[in-house]
Order: structure tokens, then sequence, then C-alpha cells
């Protein structure tokens, strides 16, 4: 019997530590959602560097980049490995936080591209 607990009371720890590892404490704000074959017109806030959350289950490392769309404020939850990623890092050291995202496909299938 206390065999059995020990084994729960570490399960239960081990539990703990993995959700310290994806907690997020930033600023709450809704997801970006974009529409499928529409351009979307962004402002990145690139004041502070972004937060970061990692999938556990998958390894992929997300940054949370917070974008307006107007006058409303969202989190854009963008894999590092897109490539869109890296091209918007790109274009925000030269200044550069206005962006036209175009969306294509869904769930798994989702591609962005920057629209010039």
């Amino acid at each position: 019997m206390e065999e059995q607990k020990n084994e729960e009371t570490n399960w239960l720890s081990k539990e703990v530590e993995k959700l310290k590892e994806t907690s997020f404490d930033g600023e709450r704000l809704p997801a970006l959602k974009l529409e499928e074959n529409k351009i979307t017109e962004i402002v990145v806030d690139a004041s502070k560097e972004f937060d970061s959350w990692k999938d556990t289950e998958s390894n992929a490392v997300k940054k949370l980049v917070p974008v307006s769309v107007g006058e409303e404020k969202f989190i854009w939850w963008l894999n590092v490995r897109n490539p869109i990623y890296s091209q918007m890092i790109e274009k925000l050291q030269t200044k550069q936080t206005k962006f036209k995202i175009l969306q294509t496909g869904t769930q798994n299938k989702t591609r962005y591209a920057l629209v010039e």
C-alpha cells in the first residue's frame, strides 16, 4: 500500500513539473485567427522579446507574437519552424512592423505567406 502511494506521489510530482514547463504568465489576449484565402493586415509589437511556449508532446516551440488587427490586440501562436517566422524576424530588423498575411489551408495543412 505504501509503495502504491509513493508511485502516485511521484507521478503527481512529475505532472507538476510538466505544468511549470508549459505555464504561461504573459498578457492574456485572444489568439489570432486568420481566414483561409483572405489577406489580413497585422501590426507586430516587437517592443519586447516574444514569449515562448514549448509543446512537450511534439517538441514544437511556439512564439507568442503580439499583433494588432485594426484596434484589436491578439497573440499569434507561431511555430518557430514556420518559414514565415524567420521572414518576419528579418523584416522586423529593418523596422517594418506592418505585414499582410495570407493563410492557405487549415489545421495541419495551414500555410502562411507574406504578401508584398
